[in-house]
């Protein structure tokens, strides 16, 4: 199995994407929205990946946080808010907002769920900062470190409750970025010591089963390599300091924070100690040379995806569980509003 999560170019799989996958044997696979047209075709096409592998426990992935990042949409999939709105219910009762997000994540779990999909990149533990570029802004579940962790916290079991595994993101913290690494680099100049609070949410919550790395430089850490790309950043700080031992997984390997060809992106990130490249695009030549460039996945690893999956459920249906915790969700954050 090659260490890989790749994307799909559209909502079925072409004869090149099928003839690949299969001789590649990628770890996994990641959804955006080119994939999901309405249930029953989303459905098809985990059905058929699962198939394709012949394994019931393939990592199916999605980034479906709620708001703005959200690749399951209304009119045939159920509305998610953003993070900011579980904070500012936790501002004025904290344990409604818990429990809030914990209702919304069973909810989007069960949805996901039936719809073959395993894994989800939520929650967020990136707390937001001001004057930071708003590319976390209000997917942040805000500036308190203890808040953050405890919403998130409750987003892990909700998805969990749902037969859906939850990875954290991005490690060691992406709140003070000065820009959108998707475009660009940025460069974190606070000291270690300010960075203990970015860190904080991931050191609570690092018996997460996934994780994900940031693109971001932390001079305090490693002046010369981004996280993803940083021996330093992934053994000292992730793996020792925050004390994560599940499935590291890169950020998407194609973003513009990165330099060089993608191929050797990736290497450099297995190199550093991430378990899992991430490649988002579907580019063929891409996903090619990701399989050439790539060691074979080492056991440690495959021990980590195996845990990562072992409570996935793969639902014919959605329950009716789902909509009773989208009411109790509502009825929560309609808290806010009537202390207004």
């Amino acid at each position: 199995m090659i260490p890989a999560i790749f994307g799909l170019s559209g909502p079925v799989l072409t004869a090149d994407e099928r003839a690949f996958f299969r001789d590649c044997d990628p770890a996994g696979y990641i959804l955006f929205g080119r994939n999901c047209v309405d249930p029953a075709q989303l459905r098809a096409l985990t059905d058929d990946l699962r198939g394709l592998h012949g394994r019931d426990r393939l990592l199916v992935s999605i980034d479906q946080e709620g708001g703005r990042v959200a690749r399951l949409r209304p009119p045939h999939w159920a509305a998610y808010p953003a993070g900011e709105a579980f904070e500012k219910l936790y501002e004025i009762a904290p344990a409604s907002a818990i429990e809030a997000a914990r209702a919304n994540a069973t909810a989007m779990a069960l949805e996901l769920s039936a719809m073959g999909i395993t894994v989800d990149y939520h929650p967020p533990l990136d707390l937001r900062v001001p004057g930071a570029h708003d590319v976390i802004g209000d997917r942040a579940f805000g500036s308190d470190p203890m808040a953050v962790a405890a919403i998130g916290r409750a987003v892990l079991e909700g998805l969990a409750a749902g037969g859906v595994t939850g990875g954290v993101k991005h490690m060691p913290g992406h709140g003070r970025t000065d820009v959108d690494t998707h475009k660009a680099l940025p460069t974190v100049t606070a000291s270690a010591a300010t960075l203990e609070a970015d860190i904080a949410p991931f050191c609570t919550l690092n018996q997460a089963l996934i994780g994900m790395t940031g693109h971001l430089v932390f001079t305090a850490w490693d002046a010369e390599n981004p996280a993803t790309l940083s021996e330093t950043v992934i053994r000292d700080v992730i793996r020792r300091r925050i004390g994560f031992d599940g499935l590291l997984l890169t950020d998407d390997i194609d973003m513009e924070a990165l330099g060089g060809a993608i191929p050797e992106r990736a290497a450099r990130a297995q190199a550093a100690g991430c378990d899992i490249i991430l490649n988002c695009w579907a580019k063929m030549d891409d996903m090619q040379g990701i399989c050439e460039a790539l060691a074979p996945m080492s056991d440690t690893t495959a021990a980590r995806l195996d845990r990562a999956l072992a409570d996935t459920r793969i639902a014919s249906s959605i329950a009716p569980q789902a909509y009773e915790m989208l009411a109790k969700r509502d009825a929560l954050l309609a808290l806010v509003q009537a202390s207004a």
